[in-house]
């Protein structure tokens, strides 16, 4: 197939423009970020060294592996999260019947196995092992922690929340997430993926990624944020009908599927995309309510691999393309106010969002991917 060559021009100059941003800009962001998690990453490391000394179940995971930190995740330039892995599931069976979008409970499979559990104290009169109770355990002792630590006039622990999160040097804040990894099962929630019929993932791929699993993480869903609200405004005289939902939410784990995303976004410009999207993101999309999060244009990157399932159509000379159309799903989402997970599209992880600083952000998008879809040399200015 011949191509005029004007439009040959124009695709040579994208690729050097966007070849050029991802090494100014992109590459500027990783090294600050890099530069953040190290740091950080040091103070966490001596917080949960205490935390082990005064409580040996909750061993610090947090290693440095070929330079990298095993376990943070980058939610803003400003905002991560670190998950500690704990010990000893063993006893318990996982349940996931979707009565909770995104959550699962761990349930003894025996109740004469109570006592042979490491976290016995934790196990509800119902047999489960209770998110909320583990939580606030976790949060005593790093508070302890924090008061004892080398650092404690850089570290401060973040109130009114039953979360375990720190403010670093006035400029970081930083979860610290208890959770299990389940590897070699597979949730019955996510049990539709992968879709059939396409040619991405491929099955190899497919069963490397469900061999390794996922992680149940300790700490307070979308929907239960939501439900906290809205309780809080109603009228407390209808409140017993649902207590003992209320109860299992608290004790209920969130899915998360974040090596598995890692592992499907390898090959091709995935990673690449991802990275830049992350990039115009901070910049353009830092929007008051963060309606748009790197995780959400993460989730739009793998609706858009199953979109083009080839390799060849994540080259560099389709990576604007790429961009464009997860920009032009992001708007879509944004208009309807609802954003499917990947793995669980019975969660919407627009949730809670005020439908106000979704419209902003909807229009915000817009003015982004005009200017990406109209302009040669947009790459220059953004």
């Amino acid at each position: 197939m011949l191509v005029p060559p004007d439009m040959m021009a124009a695709q040579t100059r994208m690729i050097y423009q966007m070849n050029r941003y991802c090494a100014e800009r992109v590459q500027a962001r990783m090294f600050k970020t890099a530069t953040a998690i190290r740091e950080i990453c040091k103070i966490v490391q001596d917080i949960l060294k205490e935390v082990e000394l005064q409580e040996p179940r909750f061993i610090s995971s947090l290693v440095e592996c070929n330079g990298r930190f095993e376990g943070v995740e980058v939610i803003s330039p400003n905002e991560f999260e670190i998950v500690l892995y704990l010990n000893q599931m063993g006893v318990f069976n996982f349940v996931d019947d979707g009565t909770l979008p995104g959550c699962a409970v761990l349930k003894l499979s025996d109740g004469r196995k109570r006592s042979m559990s490491l976290w016995v104290e934790f196990i509800t009169a119902s047999g489960y092992l209770s998110s909320r109770k583990i939580r606030a355990r976790f949060q005593t002792l790093v508070a302890q922690a924090c008061d004892k630590s080398v650092y404690r006039d850089m570290v401060k622990m973040i109130g009114d929340t039953t979360e375990v999160k720190l403010r670093i040097r006035e400029r970081f804040i930083v979860q610290i997430t208890p959770a299990f990894k389940c590897s070699g099962i597979w949730p019955r929630s996510a049990a539709h993926w992968p879709v059939p019929h396409l040619p991405w993932p491929h099955p190899n791929i497919v069963a490397e990624v469900k061999t390794e699993g996922f992680d149940l993480l300790s700490k307070e869903s979308i929907l239960m944020q939501n439900k906290n609200n809205n309780n809080s405004s109603s009228s407390s005289g209808n409140n017993s009908g649902s207590s003992n939902a209320a109860s299992m939410e608290g004790d209920a784990w969130v899915l998360s599927f974040f090596e598995a995303e890692n592992r499907l976004l390898q090959g091709g410009c995935r990673r690449r995309c991802l990275s830049m999207l992350k990039t115009l993101r901070d910049k353009h999309l830092e929007l008051p309510g963060n309606p748009i999060s790197a995780y959400h244009l993460k989730n739009l990157l793998l609706y858009e691999c199953e979109k083009h399932p080839r390799d060849f159509e994540w080259d560099e000379s389709c990576v604007a393309d790429r961009i464009n159309g997860i920009f032009l799903q992001l708007i879509s989402c944004l208009q309807y106010r609802r954003c499917p997970h990947y793995f669980l599209p019975g969660l919407d992880m627009f949730k809670g969002k005020s439908p106000s600083a979704l419209e902003q952000a909807a229009k915000q998008v817009w003015r982004l991917t005009r200017e990406l879809l109209t302009n040669a040399n947009a790459f220059e200015k953004l």
